[in-house]
């Protein structure tokens, strides 16, 4: 017979999955896979192969266990995990490999931008759209709070080639919201 048990607190949760009890591991994997599965398709455009590295992730998660100590953040403990999964695919893969892009470098000059009529879902699309070495430093230096030095050392890059990349993120993506403005102008009138 099977027995539910309720993981009402975190530290039940842990308990049951150090023990390798399967309903708990099922419920940690059930309550957190969704925003792990969004961190990772943050990273990796491809929705499988973003499930594949989630999964990764979750094997490391319950391998790492032991490991926590119950101090700081257990989901933040987590998500740096997954995003060390995330970064790793990224450099084991040649075709997923970080552009630095020197040369053909656009001078972005003053662009005027509004956000007043985007959407999520069009910034969403945007960062999306962004050559794989933007997305990844805008998305671990914006979106996760690392600093330069954490970024330059999790991708193996310097921290100037950390801080650069996010500049020329930024200023695609405010090319983008420019153009994006410009054409909702014109089509509205």
């Amino acid at each position: 017979m099977f027995s539910r048990t309720n993981f009402s607190t975190e530290s039940g949760l842990i308990q049951g999955c150090l023990k390798g009890d399967r309903n708990a591991q099922r419920h940690l994997y059930d309550t957190y896979s969704g925003k792990f599965l969004a961190i990772c398709i943050r990273y990796l455009k491809d929705r499988e192969h973003a499930e594949d590295v989630m999964i990764e992730g979750f094997m490391k998660i319950f391998d790492k266990l032991p490991q926590y100590q119950g101090t700081g953040s257990f989901e933040g403990w987590m998500k740096r995990i997954i995003v060390t999964q995330a970064l790793m695919t990224l450099r084991s893969h040649r075709h997923l490999m970080m552009e630095v892009n020197m040369e053909n470098e656009t001078d972005y000059k003053d662009h005027s931008y509004e956000l007043n009529h985007l959407e999520v879902a069009d910034l969403r699309e945007m960062v999306e759209s962004l050559p794989v070495g933007y997305r990844t430093v805008f998305n671990l230096f914006a979106i996760e709070g690392y600093s330069h030095q954490e970024i330059a050392d999790l991708l193996g890059i310097s921290e100037s080639t950390s801080k650069s990349q996010l500049n020329r993120a930024r200023n695609t993506l405010k090319e983008k919201i420019s153009s994006q403005t410009i054409n909702k102008k014109t089509i509205n009138g």
